[in-house]
């Protein structure tokens, strides 16, 4: 399998980011990453999609979109569409034919910050997802970094400090997020896990003080899906897309948090009777499975299986557990940075059958 990293969820001036997808792929290429799905609200923008390069570095631009009611207020159920070559807004006002149209046009469906926090101080409500009686959805947002910037603010000096301060800010997924994943696991379904930018670099303004939150480039050294294709890109941006989508839509991924530490290498992968399986793929559990992961560095690490922590290490890079019980198995490891511990990585199950 051959790794690259993508970073997701993003917005530019066609509609309430401040850059260009110029600008994007600029902050894209100095952050290292193979690929980037800009999703403006309510427009697919067609035209920007493909390579870019700068000296040796090349950067795959996907464009997709990111879909909500308008007419509705407050807002909510924002939908980010990858792969659907489309125009789907005219569908946001029902969830289910939303997902009905995506599936039909071949499209990935992730339902964005489904847990949000209003944010009083900007006079902003919630945009979470509330229409639960849903089916055919590709995945879900488990960690959306501007979300989660808006659940730590309580008061304009906060939204400062952590303006000058941005790596103070991320902690973890939020955990009615992980609970509702593991949740929709255990009733049978397929849910992809994706983490989510939601990059605006929007200017705000305290007086004098003026600073942007948060840049482009901060954003993509952080939050980041790490993909396993089964092929190396070729550089041709239609092949090369089809096999991240492939990807995507499989679960052949997992997030990391890059900030504490590259995550870079991480795997989780499961040996059966003459048979493996990786994140997103199932195995038979049937004469005893053999569950590894092996971490970049030393980290506090959870095994998950349909939803509970059935085993923790502490300080370990290579972890081994053996089982024959069916279920769903997901891992996530911590790592302590700024005095706090943080989540570092979170992988797609492995599904044992």
């Amino acid at each position: 399998m051959n790794e690259i990293k993508l970073n997701l969820h993003m917005h530019t001036r066609y509609s309430d980011g401040t850059g260009s997808h110029a600008d994007i792929a600029q902050a894209g290429l100095h952050a290292n990453l193979d690929a980037l799905i800009i999703t403006d609200h309510n427009i697919w923008v067609q035209g920007p999609e493909g390579y870019y390069k700068e000296g040796n570095k090349r950067l795959l631009i996907i464009i997709g979109e990111e879909i909500h009611d308008q007419d509705r207020d407050p807002q909510k159920n924002h939908l980010l569409v990858v792969g659907a070559d489309e125009e789907l807004a005219q569908y946001a006002d029902d969830p289910q034919s939303l997902i009905n149209a995506i599936t039909k046009a071949e499209g990935l469906s992730f339902i964005a910050h489904p847990f949000d926090p209003p944010q009083a101080t900007a006079n902003e409500s919630a945009f979470d997802w509330v229409d639960w009686d849903i089916h055919g959805f590709t995945g879900i947002e488990i960690w959306n970094g501007l979300s989660e910037f808006k659940g730590h603010i309580n008061t304009k000096l906060q939204a400062l400090f952590f303006a000058y301060f941005p790596k103070f800010v991320a902690l973890s997924p939020h955990q009615k997020t992980l609970q509702k994943w593991d949740t929709l696991l255990q009733e049978g379904k397929r849910i992809v896990a994706v983490g989510g930018s939601d990059a605006h670099a929007l200017d705000i303004r305290l007086g004098p003080l003026r600073r942007t939150i948060f840049p482009y480039k901060f954003h993509f050294k952080g939050i980041n899906n790490y993909l396993l294709l089964k092929e190396e890109l070729s550089g041709d941006p239609i092949l090369d897309r089809r096999m991240i989508l492939n990807a995507l839509r499989a679960g052949r991924s997992f997030i990391g948090y890059d900030i504490p530490a590259p995550t870079s290498g991480f795997r989780f992968t499961a040996q059966g009777k003459g048979d493996t399986a990786t994140m997103g793929e199932e195995l038979l559990a049937k004469g005893g499975v053999t569950l590894q992961a092996h971490l970049p560095a030393l980290a506090e690490v959870r095994l998950i299986k349909d939803g509970v922590i059935i085993k923790e290490w502490k300080k370990q890079q290579n972890c081994t557990h053996i089982t024959n019980e069916p279920g769903v198995y997901r891992i996530e490891a911590y790592k302590r940075y700024l005095g706090k511990k943080r989540g570092w990585i979170f992988s797609n199950p492995i599904y044992l059958r």
